[in-house]
């Protein structure tokens, strides 16, 4: 049976020399894992990174040229030498220039800009400012406001006053209105945050020949930035792959140097320890020595022959290797917690569980291949949703068992009819042609009731399956791990499986087929529920454990009581649980019922719409729902039986395409 991963300590001493490119291949490879996090001293503030310096300096001039995000795969990058030092410093001095020149210009454009615009504004004021403001019917107020808000101040003072553009952009005014009105006036611009300017009083206005002069000026300056813009461009153009690779370079080297600063070190020598997957440890070995040019010395460990491991102060990390389909799966598995190293691997269960519920509970051959064609796209990246892409093989294999499920129910984007010939074409193989191989649309007749209990039979039958997989699983993780105590005793122990197996025996026997209980059957039922719900003490005296009644006799039996309480009730909701499979999946059957029905009553065009928009509503929202609860299934149902405890999840040493280091 499947087991997480074999992993191998490794102990590498390499000298000063090597140990960049040793860290270098360690992070491409992408297999290896620190023996302990590195310890975070107050050294670790006075780390000088000149790469990582200038990786930043070089990505303020990416950002600067316009130029995307650097995300590139840094494993196809080598370390940079001192060319390349050279040419990144060369491209960041020439473009602190091209910097410096473009933000002196846009400051002089800035200024010529504004004095035109004010110039332009007050072209057409002819007559003194101090003759308009001494007119004692009328008050002026002349300014600055954004132009955003001039239409609603505007509306806002109404017939009160009048409010008059300076200008093209509105953003300098002339507000007239009556003395009378002048307070009104005033509490409406400040309303609007007025700015107040400053008009000499004997001002007539802008000459033609300086509102000329200011208008050259200014297109000269646009100009010179049009040109800059150009420059800028033509820099881009011409030096963007040699960016990208400098920024490449230095992002691997800033990352070694930082990793490098952390290791254990003398002045000539490092040390560095670390876990590898057994399969990779051998090829990760060889290279390292022709890397170094056999300059490394090599230890490799079993985990049994690791102090820190033996006396469970480290937990060996845990790495589960699989094809793309059930390794699609590693992260349901994570999300819950990581197996104890040396276990079962349950992700291959996980996987299959997954796709067999969610099909029977989403049976429909239209709508799966709406998630097997979606799944096909996202794995050929014709469609990219996020970080949702890598897991387009669950969305295949949900598709596939929701089309399976589908025929056998005769469903196509919940119409009932389509498949009728393919039914009948099935069925006609084994005896008489039916329209359905399994009609889930319950009726009144006996024969449809009796179908309903059966398909929930089905779904008690399916959990009882899950169930004792997750058993045999603890079990044999126990035994495994030479906890024979928990292995034999205990709820999910051998005589909790026995009892729960044994009862479901019973049921069967007596309920279907007439069979009288009889008393060895009291007896087994007896004798195992005792061990699964007082075998704590058996539990400690099997492992050596002294005292064997921890708290006293006592305290054991309530102990017993309580637990034979949650025996009892655990394993009955365990069974119970799984009739919500039949639940949804004639819940998927009565929505597609009413969807079709309401299709049919509808004119053409919205019969369509109907179908069209229940079937999405369906895929999404329905899809999202038997997914949580199949997750749910997993978690509480299977999980729950064997994840004791928590090991240790494998985290290889890598590098990220950007460097952030503390």
């Amino acid at each position: 049976m499947a087991r997480t991963t074999p992993m191998r300590l490794v102990e590498l001493i390499v000298l000063k020399q090597d140990i960049s490119k040793v860290l270098s291949y360690l992070g491409r490879k992408g297999c290896f894992q620190f023996q302990s996090d590195f310890d975070e001293s107050d050294k670790s503030k006075d780390i000088i990174n000149q790469e990582l310096d200038l990786y930043r300096r070089l990505d303020q001039v990416r950002a600067y040229l316009t130029l995307k995000e650097f995300d590139g795969n840094i494993a196809k990058f080598d370390l940079p030498e001192a060319s390349d030092f050279d040419e990144a410093e060369n491209i960041i001095k020439a473009l602190t220039e091209l910097q410096e020149q473009d933000a002196e210009e846009h400051e002089t454009n800035k200024k010529i800009t504004e004095a035109f615009d004010e110039a332009q504004a007050f072209s057409n004021l002819k007559a003194s400012y101090s003759e308009l403001e001494h007119l004692s019917f009328l008050t002026l107020r002349i300014g600055k406001i954004d132009p955003a808000v001039f239409d609603e101040l505007k509306f806002d003072v109404g017939n009160r006053a009048i409010v008059l553009p300076l200008g093209n952009d509105k953003s300098r005014i002339l507000a007239a209105s009556s003395k009378k009105g002048r307070f009104a006036l005033d509490t409406e611009l400040k309303k609007y945050n007025f700015v107040n300017m400053e008009i000499p009083q004997d001002f007539k206005g802008i000459p033609d020949d300086v509102l000329d002069s200011l208008k050259v000026q200014k297109k000269e300056s646009d100009k010179k930035l049009e040109a800059l813009v150009k420059q800028r461009k033509n820099f881009a153009d011409t030096h963007k792959d040699s960016i990208y690779s400098l920024l490449g370079k230095l992002s691997l080297a800033s990352q070694v140097r930082a990793t490098e600063y952390k290791l254990e070190s003398t002045k000539l020598v490092y040390r560095i320890t670390g876990w590898l997957p057994l399969v990779d440890a051998d090829d990760v070995i060889k290279h390292l020595d022709h890397l170094t040019e056999k300059r490394i010395v090599v230890r490799k460990y079993k985990p049994e022959e690791v102090p820190s491991v033996v006396n469970g102060h480290e937990q060996v990390p845990v790495e589960l290797k699989h094809g793309k389909f059930v390794s699609s799966f590693k992260r349901m598995i994570f999300s819950y917690g990581s197996p104890v190293y040396g276990t079962v691997d349950p992700t291959p269960f996980v996987a299959t569980f997954f796709t067999i519920l969610f099909g029977i509970m989403f049976g429909d051959a239209g709508q799966g291949l709406v998630f097997l064609i979606a799944g096909i796209l996202m794995a050929c990246k014709v469609i990219k949703v996020g970080g949702w892409n890598k897991f387009a093989p669950i969305f295949m294999a949900i598709g596939i068992t929701s089309m399976i499920m589908g025929i056998l129910t005769g469903e196509f984007f919940a119409n009932e009819t389509l498949l009728i010939p393919v039914s009948r074409f099935i069925t006609g193989l084994f005896g008489e042609p039916r329209d359905h191989i399994l009609h889930m649309m319950p009726s009144s007749s006996p024969e449809s009731i009796l179908n309903m209990f059966k398909f929930f039979g089905f779904s008690v039958a399916v959990g009882f399956i899950i169930n004792s997989t997750g058993l045999i699983l603890n079990i044999i993780n126990n035994f495994s791990r030479k906890h024979y105590g928990k292995a034999f005793f205990g709820k999910y122990g051998v005589f909790g499986a026995c009892f729960f197996w044994y009862v479901i025996f019973f049921v069967v026997r007596v309920f279907l087929f007439g069979i009288a209980p009889q008393m060895y059957d009291w007896i087994v039922i007896g004798i195992t529920l005792f061990f699964a719900a007082f075998g704590e003490p058996f539990e400690r005296l099997v492992d050596g454990e002294h005292p064997v009644l921890e708290n006293g006799l006592g305290a054991a039996i309530i102990g017993g009581v309580v637990e034979l309480i949650e025996v009892l009730s655990g394993y009955m909701s365990n069974t119970v649980s799984f009739l919500r499979v039949g639940a949804f999946a004639l819940a998927h059957a009565v929505l597609g019922y009413i969807i079709a029905s309401m299709s049919e009553i509808a004119p053409a065009l919205g019969g369509v719409a109907i179908s069209i928009i229940g079937n999405v509503i369906v895929i999404v929202l329905e899809g999202m729902i038997v997914a949580i609860q199949v997750i749910r299934l997993q978690y509480y149902e299977f999980f729950s039986k064997f994840f004791n405890e928590t090991g240790r999840e494998f985290k290889p040493f890598e590098f990220t395409s950007t460097p952030e280091f503390k």
